[in-house]
């Protein structure tokens, strides 16, 4: 079963989407966008990208791979988090917490490929 967008609208008037897995839960909140039909860009984009590979910035000798990426890395505090670049390098996503484990990272990732690519976009939150 795949995911769906959730597309709504902030109360100071920007967009912004969720991706929720077959489970209902939230794998991914976007950035406000000014715009509904950037917002619906951003939903392409991340439909688009994710599949992309992992590249492991938390090895000594990362091999360094083309954009789109997926980039695993330490934050500030030691945690693992992960960030989604587009091909044109810009980040589209972004782990909102940090991870004990890397497997854990590492799921947040596999949770965004499989919602994101086959996933329905819903705006019905628009309507109210």
């Amino acid at each position: 079963m795949p995911g769906k967008f959730v597309i709504t609208k902030t109360p100071k008037g920007f967009y912004r989407f969720s991706l929720h897995a077959a489970n209902y839960q939230t794998v991914l909140t976007s950035k406000n966008y000014s715009s509904l039909a950037t917002c619906r860009d951003g939903v392409e984009t991340i439909k688009k990208n994710a599949l992309a590979p992992v590249e492991d910035q938390t090895l000594k000798n990362p091999e360094a791979l083309k954009y789109p990426k997926y980039e695993v890395y330490f934050d500030s505090a030691g945690k693992y988090r992960y960030r989604l670049l587009a091909s044109n390098g810009l980040n589209i996503a972004m782990a909102e917490d940090g991870y004990a484990t890397k497997s854990g990272c590492m799921n947040g990732i596999d949770a965004i490929s499989r919602a994101a690519v086959d996933a329905t976009v819903d705006e019905s939150a628009l309507e109210q």
